[in-house]
């Protein structure tokens, strides 16, 4: 088992709160970032959120990696954030318990965190220049189904359950909804997903395009790998220049889009992967990229 700098870091973010419920592990290139919370159904508290900010910001600098997976301990994928633990609390005192009350926090909060926390998570697997492939069982709800959205390529389990609780809760939604599902599936479906609520499992999520695959329970794992393995061996760089081209690409006019595939063609084409494509093509072989 190698260890990585964003391995470090989440350790470092876990030292400061989140207390174990992010867990990293690096090998041959993986980064494996597992959201460690089941008696929550993995909820992310603000310390979580840390944690995985943290890694990922690392991560997109660390040369060693190839390929990001995000899953979750026990049964569950990801609860969405964790609201409760957020906004308990009142005007900060002793209780009757004899412990401190958490203060309330000031008017803005939400306003104020929410782009340097949920927000900043999101685009951070949307920018990092490396695959990000999410393995999803159970639920993924809010937060957690935007994750599913912004990562690369998301595997689910057939009975897995995808909803947007926000407005059922009373609060409009965030980190990303309503600019990831309207791209993804057009404005009906999004409003039935968002405005409606309506829930999809694993299979329904697939069948309307808003995940890459879903897999019987018992083969999701053996499918993750297959897409894992894939992505490890390939071309890292030219990977990671042509998802930041998709991305962005969504927002540019067609003439945009053409510059921008022209930079990452020149950068891709000074990479040993590049050599090494051609090499294999010319001499009828499988490439052995080194993702440098």
């Amino acid at each position: 088992m190698s260890t990585s700098e964003a391995a470090e870091a989440a350790e470092t973010a876990e030292g400061a709160g989140a207390a174990g419920s992010v867990e990293t592990a690096v090998r041959d290139g993986v980064l494996r970032i597992v959201l460690n919370r089941p008696e929550r159904r993995n909820a992310l508290d603000v310390a979580a959120v840390g944690a995985l900010v943290s890694t990922l910001a690392a991560a997109s600098t660390d040369d060693t990696l190839r390929v990001v997976v995000l899953e979750g301990a026990g049964g569950h994928f990801c609860s969405g954030a964790d609201w409760v633990s957020s906004n308990t609390g009142g005007r900060a005192g002793d209780k009757a318990d004899g412990t401190t009350s958490k203060p309330r926090p000031r008017p803005g909060s939400v306003q104020r965190r929410t782009p340097v926390q949920a927000h900043r998570l999101v685009q951070l697997l949307m920018e990092i220049q490396l695959p990000v492939v999410c393995v999803v069982r159970g639920w993924a709800a809010g937060l957690g189904f935007q994750l599913a959205l912004a990562a690369d390529v998301t595997v689910a389990a057939e009975d897995a359950r995808f909803w947007e609780p926000f407005l059922q809760r009373g609060f409009t939604p965030d980190s990303g909804a309503t600019w990831l599902l309207p791209r993804l599936v057009g404005l009906a479906r999004a409003r039935d997903l968002l405005l409606l609520g309506r829930r999809l499992t694993g299979a329904e999520a697939a069948d309307w395009g808003l995940i890459h695959a879903s897999a019987p329970a018992d083969e999701l794992d053996a499918t993750a790998a297959t897409v894992i393995e894939q992505l490890a061996t390939g071309p890292t760089v030219a990977i990671g220049l042509a998802k930041r081209s998709l991305n962005r690409n969504l927002e540019n006019s067609f003439a945009q889009a053409l510059e921008n595939e022209s930079l990452a063609l020149e950068l891709s084409s000074r990479t040993a992967d590049f050599r090494e494509g051609l090499a294999a093509f010319t001499t009828r072989r499988p490439p052995s990229y080194t993702g440098r």
